[in-house]
């Protein structure tokens, strides 16, 4: 089998694009925002408060609990979604770094 284009690529410049993918969806971007803005765990009630359906969500925080940034729990019939706090600042300091690159130039177009 031939090569993959991600493997012409570096490890750090795969994993930001797998943030940006990731990260990418208004939905994920609303999941998200709703776990920081209750301060603490969710469980079960993203399907009403997003008004998206159970198999929506569940993929969106499939994807997210895929690059770590949320953690859950099960207890019985209840799922439970925290952001995980060292994941969080280890995303915001690769896209810190990623986004602090200088981009002066003494020529533009």
């Amino acid at each position: 089998m031939g090569l993959t284009k991600t493997e012409i690529f570096t490890q750090k410049q795969n994993r930001l694009a797998t943030l940006f993918k990731v990260l990418g969806h208004p939905a994920r971007i609303a999941i998200l925002q709703h776990i920081i803005n209750q301060k603490a765990c969710i469980c079960n009630d993203l399907v009403e408060e997003l008004g998206l359906a159970q198999a929506t969500i569940s993929q969106h925080l499939k994807e997210l609990k895929n690059i770590g940034i949320i953690k859950g729990s099960i207890e019985g019939k209840s799922v439970c979604y925290c952001i995980d706090n060292t994941v969080w600042k280890s995303i915001q300091a690769e896209l810190g770094s990623f986004f602090i690159q200088d981009i002066t130039s003494e020529s533009c177009c």
